[in-house]
């Protein structure tokens, strides 16, 4: 197919690193929240600058962004915020994954406790990166379910906003913290980006906690999918599930052909990007996100 949007700047970067973190920069966030943090009210304004420079000449580049990508998405995506806090903003961070301890057991953890030295406030930031599929219920309104079923948009909001993001006013918490000199209740910060699967033959509304903007992607049953033309599909692996994906190669048809199939045996959902071909450039580039799952899903 044709491309559908080659002027998609985060391509440009050569480096995979660099190009999911100039996306996790400006990415839009999937829930509304008066402590949503957003990266672009305290980015300086050259910092794609520096981003170009970084993937031009990598050993300028933080050494946290040429160490191998983790197996869990999660982890990944914290080392990226951890270089956007630190290299990009300039703000030091106190504690990471600090966890809150009483009597012997651990009762949660604290993402990043960071100096605003632009606002000059400890903050306390939790930060998850998601991707929800929305699935139309009886009741008339839909539920958002992570490609892991028990992972819920609805039970993951509530929770960071009104449990992981209150720990600082926790007496074990306050301790830990006045254990590091650090006085507390602190700022909250959230920081939740990533993509709202909608289903791919069928109309769903926007769940009401999300921001306009948010990203959008495609979701089907494997079933769904028997006339539709996958020829220019590729699966995403993790941690390309970040930011936008282009490859110099013409999709593999039969390989794509073969990890659908597979779908169906094994009961795993797989994220696919959508290519088209951009001449000037000679790549093929992401169009659309789609998100298929077994017939199963979400049981």
């Amino acid at each position: 197919m044709d491309v559908c949007n080659p002027n998609n700047t985060l391509l440009e970067f050569r480096h995979a690193a660099i190009r999911h973190l100039a996306w996790l920069c400006s990415a839009p966030q999937l829930i509304n929240a008066p402590s949503v943090f957003e990266p672009n009210r305290y980015l300086a304004s050259n910092y794609f600058e520096r981003l170009r420079e970084w993937d031009r000449l990598p050993d300028t580049a933080p050494a946290l962004l040429g160490q191998p990508p983790q197996r869990r998405l999660g982890f990944y995506f914290e080392r990226l915020y951890e270089v956007l806090l630190s290299d990009l903003l300039g703000w030091k961070i106190l504690l990471k994954n600090a966890q809150i301890q009483s009597n012997g057991h651990t009762l949660g953890e604290l993402d990043f406790i960071v100096h605003n030295t632009t606002d000059d406030r400890i903050e306390h930031h939790e930060v998850a990166i998601k991707y929800y599929l929305g699935v139309p219920s009886p009741g008339g309104d839909a539920l958002w379910y992570g490609p892991n079923a028990r992972d819920r948009l609805d039970i993951k909001s509530d929770r960071l906003i009104n449990h992981q993001s209150q720990r600082t006013h926790q007496p074990e918490t306050l301790e830990l913290l006045s254990s590091h000199g650090i006085s507390g209740p602190l700022t909250a910060r959230i920081f939740m980006p990533g993509y709202l699967f909608y289903p791919l033959n069928r109309p769903l509304a926007a769940p009401d906690m999300a921001p306009a903007n948010h990203l959008r992607g495609w979701w089907a049953y494997t079933d769904e999918l028997e006339q539709a033309d996958t020829s220019s599909w590729v699966q995403l692996r993790k941690p390309h599930w970040v930011g936008p994906w282009c490859q110099a190669q013409r999709p593999a048809t039969e390989e794509t052909a073969q990890t659908l199939a597979m779908i169906n045996e094994d009961r795993i959902p797989r994220l696919f990007s959508e290519l088209g071909y951009d001449r000037s450039t000679k790549t093929w580039i992401e169009c659309r996100r789609v998100f298929v799952v077994p017939p199963s899903w979400p049981s």
